[in-house]
C-alpha cells in the first residue's frame, strides 16, 4: 500500500483523537491503481507546532482548523503556500463563513469543511482530497516527461483502437438496418469478427498495462520456485481453442520431466503465452508447434518453433519494437497489439538477465529461443 502523511492541526484533543481513530484503518483506492492509499497520521495542537512538523517532515495532506492559539490556520495556509510545499490542505473549523472560505481557497486550500462532521463525511472529504492530490501529482509528472513522447504514445494508442472500433460500428449499422436479411445466421460472420476485434482491443489494453507496470516497476513481484513444465502446459491449454480452429498440434518436451526455476509466475506466464500465441497465430493450417524446455548446468533453455509463415530479415530486425506488427498479405487478418514480444523480451533481459534469439525462414517457420540464467540475481525482489 502507498502511505500518505496526514497532519491534523486542531487545538481540541477530542477532535484530533477522533479524526485519528476514524482514519487509522481507512484507505482510499482507485479502480485503475494496484496500490491503496493509507495514512500515517500526525497531530499538532497549534499553528506553530504544525509549521515545525511541516518544515521537518514531508506532509501530503493537512486537515487544518482555523481557530488556533497563536497564529491561526489561515496564516499556516499562507506559510505552506509561500514555501510551495507539495501538499493538499483542507480547512476544518466551526467558525465557518463565506469570507473565510474565499480567503482559504485563494491561499490554496483544496476544500472547506465545517464542524461538526460525521465519520462518513470526514472519510468522503479525505477520499476526495486524496484523489485530487494523486491526479495533481500525476499531471505534474506527465508534464516532465515531455509533450512529444506523450503525443507519440497517444497517437499510437488512438490509431490502434480506431480501426477496430470503426469496424465494429460498421457491422452494427449493417445489422441495425438488416442489410443482410432478417435471419440471425446471415450476420454470424459480422458478429464473430466484432468479437475478435473486441478481443484484440482488450489484449492491447492488457499489454499496455503490462508494459507500463514493467517499465515503472510498480508491479509487486511474487518470486518463488515454480515448475516451468506445468506452467507451459497451462499456457498451451489457454491457446488450444485457437490451435484447434487451425488444426495445429502443440507438442511439449522437457529435459528432465519437471524443470524448476525461481521466478515470478506471472512474468514467466507472460513469456510463455506470447511465445505460444505467436507460434499458433502465425502458423499455417494443419501446422505444428514444438516446445522444448531443457535444463543445463547454468541456464534454462526454452525453445518454441512453428511451421508457420516465417519472417524476412527486415521483419526480424524490428520484431521486438513496441507496437510493431508484421503487415503483409498473409498477416492482414491476424490481430495483435504489437506489444507482446516487446514485453516478453524486456522481462527476459531486464528482469532475468536472459537472452532471446529468433531464427526464421519465409514460408518455413520460426524458432524462438529464450535462455534464462540460473543465478542469484533472478531471485531478487
Amino acid at each position: 500500500m502507498a502511505i500518505l502523511n496526514l497532519l491534523i492541526v486542531d487545538d481540541e484533543p477530542g477532535i484530533r483523537s477522533g479524526v485519528t481513530r476514524i482514519l487509522t484503518d481507512f484507505h482510499v483506492d482507485f479502480p485503475f491503481l494496484e496500490e491503496k492509499f493509507t495514512f500515517n497520521i500526525k497531530e499538532a495542537s497549534s499553528g506553530e507546532e504544525a509549521i515545525e512538523i511541516i518544515d521537518s517532515n514531508p506532509i501530503d495532506i493537512v486537515l487544518l482548523d482555523n481557530k488556533l492559539p497563536g497564529i491561526d490556520g489561515i496564516e499556516v495556509l499562507e506559510y505552506i503556500n509561500k514555501k510551495q510545499y507539495d501538499c493538499n490542505v483542507m480547512m476544518i473549523t466551526s467558525y465557518a463563513s463565506l469570507d473565510l472560505a474565499v480567503k482559504a481557497t485563494n491561499n490554496g486550500a483544496y476544500n472547506f469543511v465545517p464542524k461538526p462532521f460525521t465519520p462518513q463525511e470526514l472519510k468522503m472529504s479525505v477520499e476526495s482530497i486524496t484523489k485530487n492530490l494523486y491526479l495533481r501529482r500525476m499531471t505534474k509528472q506527465m508534464n516532465t516527461v515531455g509533450k512529444e513522447i506523450r503525443f507519440q504514445f497517444l497517437s499510437i494508442l488512438s490509431h490502434e483502437l480506431k480501426s477496430p472500433i470503426n469496424a465494429i460500428e460498421g457491422y452494427l449499422n449493417i445489422m441495425v438496418e438488416r442489410q443482410a436479411g432478417n435471419d440471425l445466421e446471415d450476420y454470424d460472420f459480422m458478429i464473430q469478427r466484432s468479437l475478435e476485434r473486441i478481443k484484440g482491443m482488450r489484449q492491447l489494453i492488457m499489454d499496455m498495462l503490462d508494459l507500463t507496470r514493467l517499465e515503472t516497476g510498480k508491479k509487486a513481484r511474487d518470486v518463488k520456485k515454480i515448475n516451468l513444465v506445468e506452467l507451459l502446459k497451462t499456457s498451451r491449454d489457454t491457446m488450444l481453442p485457437m490451435a484447434i480452429q487451425k488444426n495445429i498440434k502443440v507438442n511439449i518436451k522437457a529435459h528432465p520431466q519437471d524443470v524448476y526455476y525461481t521466478a515470478d509466475r506471472q512474468e514467466i506466464e507472460i513469456i510463455f503465452n506470447n511465445l505460444l500465441s505467436n507460434a499458433v497465430k502465425y502458423n499455417k493450417n494443419n501446422g505444428l508447434v514444438n516446445c522444448e524446455i531443457k535444463e543445463n548446468e547454468n541456464s534454462i533453455n526454452i525453445m518454441v518453433s512453428d511451421t508457420g509463415i516465417g519472417m524476412s530479415k527486415d521483419e526480424m530486425s524490428r520484431l521486438f519494437d513496441d507496437f510493431y506488427r508484421i503487415k503483409n498479405e498473409k498477416t492482414k487478418t491476424i490481430s495483435g497489439s504489437g506489444l507482446g514480444l516487446s514485453i516478453m523480451k524486456k522481462i527476459v533481459e531486464e528482469v532475468y538477465s536472459g537472452t532471446v534469439n529468433v531464427e526464421s525462414k519465409v514460408d518455413e517457420g520460426t524458432t524462438f529461443t529464450v535462455i534464462l540464467p540460473k543465478n542469484d540475481k533472478t531471485t531478487q525482489v
